[in-house]
């Protein structure tokens, strides 16, 4: 036999895994094979949407369920040993193991992340490769773990029997935070992005330290009474019943897993010192979710908790780590054992990408002054200054200005899709009833089919807040809009929310990024893959900001009377909350903020002004060039000449395979098309967009394409159903452009399903290869310069 015509998968099967079952390995319970553990990341193209390559090891091995230690690249045997090794070091580097390894059949090239062994790269014969117990006790010393540490992180994952595992960077948290436990670290922190799943790892730790009787009597504290019950009767849910939750201010200390909203071990000052109740070691483990909030602050009511338990090991989670000169999470937990981003998590297709739609207003840039003497509608003198976005909503409301943003809005769902769940921040709650009422009034159809169309949800409001279930409720359709100030910036899950919207003066990173998290939350089975966020307050600046570390797809700035809709904006379907004491006073417990002297005026005009487009480039970085210079720049990275392009173009199987590409290297094929074609007055191909933005080159219309290849009579060697195929794949073509064309599902599409069946139209070519073969004369005929 060849080895060198065998397959990589063929290697595989009849060389590494007959090596790995003789070192000992037991191929059911710790291997696994063509593992994929990211989704590939989610790829916006206008209406369309595509998933990048997830990443997938070809091997992972496991010391038992969970607990990663090595991972196999396998190559085909035209390769050499150690080709795959750099591509597995990547995926080692994010499953957190030591050990690599790369063959191609012939052998392996073993890499010892770990500093363990004498070498950081041998060759190893097949009948060398090292067996589960030696890399399970250099993975432990890798890790710092003695003889009774190593026990304790044995400890077993919940298994329901579905079949679920966790995420690799779930896997990870949880595991680093065990060995962190085992090692006697008592105060861990845990930093992961807004909708990766935080409470479903929370329960992971718990379980493994509670069911190994690490641990025996537990506390899960959180700041939403929402977020109590949603971790009990879902995440929480297998630990039946030894949990219970507190409330009503009683303790009964019969149980072993205790959750807690936070309010209610502390509340109003005769109740504050309920957690007393309980003896100061009557909790091995405390969790504290958006642990940002209080626990890191040296006054906070919440420190005082965690301060009685201070023998209990304390472990935060959060997705925003607050560290200002009063608060410090790193402080109070140590640097985190483990933090997994908002880019990281939109780079692995777990997050949704967002787009972004600046739209910026005459008074909030150039300003306002009043005459002198203005009064106000409730008859207050103005004071004569100059006013800008930072007083807007704030200390003067101009209900011009109110009315223009529901405008928008209104045009936004109106243009894309009515029913899309969306979040508006405002200010205040009397800035959140504002915009309800301009929105219901911009709406009267939609409020007439159901009134809950528009809600106001904030603190203060019970039928608001009774409204909050529905509204993150994928099934349920109403309400659909929800305008808010701080009660809905951190931990709802509105998984299908698809808008956000921003007229709230955001004030630091922490906020914006809870903000942002309300959409990055990815709903398959409703649609939900990507959201936008509509930008009135230049909120969307903070992208700019260093610490922000998860970038737009595209920044769109409509112009005058523009559409609010990006040229190249989906077709959207179907979301969380920020606490403050002007809003969310179920939380905070806190007095009012003083009052500030507030202007109303009306009958002062307010208009969108000119700001120009921009986007984000795939590297991260706003584009400020245009778009046309921005493409060039992108296209002749991948192609040095003209001839490059049209060489590469010529030879593809199919042309949707380079578009495709470029999109992935950045072409912003829909606004590109929107902004030459506005230029050109003709609707172009791909092809044509390319040579000439990248390379000057005339451009034809894909109707004048089409025509061409009309006038050249090519089909004059086909008849009957073949041809009158092809004369309604060239004016698909010229209706809807090339991608469409190059699917042979477009057959079982009027006006193909009139001529015939698709097995009978393949037929009247010869068969599939024929039909194929067709295809290619058409492009190449389409594409004749």
């Amino acid at each position: 036999m060849d080895k060198k015509s065998l397959s990589e998968r063929d290697i595989c099967s009849k060389y590494i895994v007959p090596a790995v079952l003789q070192a000992g390995w037991d191929m059911h319970k710790q291997v696994r094979e063509e593992v994929s553990f990211t989704k590939g990341r989610i790829i916006v193209r206008g209406k369309l949407h595509s998933r990048g390559e997830s990443r997938r090891a070809d091997f992972i091995l496991y010391h038992q369920a969970n607990l990663p230690i090595a991972v196999i690249e396998v190559k085909d045997n035209k390769h050499s040993v150690g080709s795959g090794m750099q591509q597995a070091l990547g995926y080692a580097e994010a499953l957190d193991v030591p050990f690599v390894f790369s063959s191609n059949g012939d052998g392996f090239l073993f890499h010892d992340r770990s500093g363990t062994g004498s070498k950081v790269e041998t060759e190893l014969s097949l009948d060398q490769f090292p067996g589960p117990d030696g890399l399970w006790q250099r993975y432990c010393q890798w890790k710092g773990l003695d003889d009774q540490a190593q026990h304790k992180i044995e400890a077993p994952y919940y298994d329901d029997g579905s079949g679920r595992m966790p995420r690799y960077y779930q896997m990870n948290a949880i595991n680093r935070t065990v060995e962190a436990v085992a090692r006697g670290q008592d105060r861990v922190l845990l930093v992961m992005a807004t909708g990766t799943g935080k409470t479903y790892t929370a329960f992971q730790i718990i379980w493994r330290l509670w069911k190994s009787k690490q641990k025996k009597r537990i506390l899960f504290l959180a700041d939403r009474n929402i977020l109590v019950d949603q971790t009990k009767n879902n995440d929480f849910k297998p630990f039946g019943q030894a949990m219970t939750k507190i409330a009503k201010r009683q303790i009964d200390t019969s149980y072993e897993i205790y959750l807690s909203l936070y309010q209610a071990v502390t509340g109003t000052e005769e109740e504050m010192n309920i957690y007393k109740q309980f003896s100061r070691d009557f909790f091995d483990l405390i969790v504290i979710d958006e642990c940002h909030r209080g626990s890191a602050a040296e006054d906070s009511t919440w420190r005082e908790v965690l301060d009685y338990f201070s023998n209990a090991t304390h472990v935060g989670l959060t997705a925003t780590p607050k560290e200002t000169k009063e608060v410090s999470s790193i402080t109070y937990f140590g640097e985190p054992v483990y933090s997994y981003t908002l880019k990281q998590g939109i780079e692995d297709g777990f997050l949704a990408p967002y787009k972004v739609v600046r739209i910026d207003f005459d008074k909030d840039l150039q300003g306002w002054r009043p005459p002198k003497g203005m009064l106000d509608k409730n008859r207050e003198l103005i004071e004569d200054r100059i006013y800008n976005l930072r007083d807007m909503d704030r200390t003067l409301v101009i209900e011009a200005r109110t009315q223009l943003v529901a405008q928008k809005v209104t045009e936004f769902l109106k243009a894309t899709d009515p029913l899309q769940k969306t979040i508006v921040f405002c200010d205040d709650i009397n800035h959140a009833e504002r915009m309800r009422q301009a929105l219901v009034n911009l709406n009267p159809e939609r409020v007439a089919e159901n009134r809950k169309y528009v809600m106001r949800i904030t603190g203060d409001d019970q039928e608001g807040k009774a409204e909050l279930d529905n509204f993150i409720n994928p099934e349920a359709r109403y309400p659909v809009i929800a305008t808010t100030s701080k009660l809905m910036t951190t931990g709802v899950d509105a998984q299908t929310c698809k808008l956000i919207v921003l007229d709230q003066h955001i004030k630091s990173m922490t906020e914006f990024k809870q903000i942002i998290g309300r959409g990055t939350r990815i709903n398959e089975d409703y649609g939900k893959y990507w959201f936008t966020i509509m930008d009135f307050k230049k909120a969307t600046e903070l992208f700019a900001d260093p610490a922000f570390d998860g970038d737009p797809v595209v920044v769109y700035a409509p112009e005058g009377d523009d559409s609010p809709v990006p040229p190249d904006s989906p077709l959207a379907d179907e979301d969380g909350i920020t606490t403050g004491p002007d809003d969310d006073l179920e939380f905070t417990g806190e007095e009012e903020c003083k009052k500030r002297i507030k202007y109303i005026i009306d009958g002062i005009p307010m208009y969108v002004i000119a700001e120009r487009v921009q986007y984000y480039g795939p590297d991260g970085r706003l584009i400020t060039e245009s778009l046309h210079d921005y493409t060039r720049a992108c296209v002749q990275k991948q192609f040095a000449s003209l001839d490059d392009f049209l060489r590469r173009w010529s030879e593809a199987e199919q042309k949707k395979a380079i578009i495709d590409e470029m999109a992935a290297q950045g072409v912003m094929w829909e606004a590109l098309a929107d902004e030459v074609e506005k230029k050109q007055g003709k609707t172009l191909d791909p092809f044509d967009l390319i040579c000439h933005v990248a390379f000057d080159q005339p451009v034809l219309s894909r109707r004048e394409r089409a025509e061409q290849v009309k006038k050249r009579n090519y089909f004059a060697k086909y008849s009957g159903a073949a041809r009158q195929v092809l004369e309604a794949l060239l004016d698909k073509y010229a209706d809807t452009g090339i991608e469409h064309i190059e699917d042979i599902k477009i057959l079982q599409l009027a006006p193909f399903s009139q001529i015939g069946a698709p097995i009978e139209l393949v037929k009247a070519f010869g068969g599939k290869a024929g039909y194929i073969k067709a295809i290619h004369e058409l492009e190449d005929e389409l594409y004749i310069s």
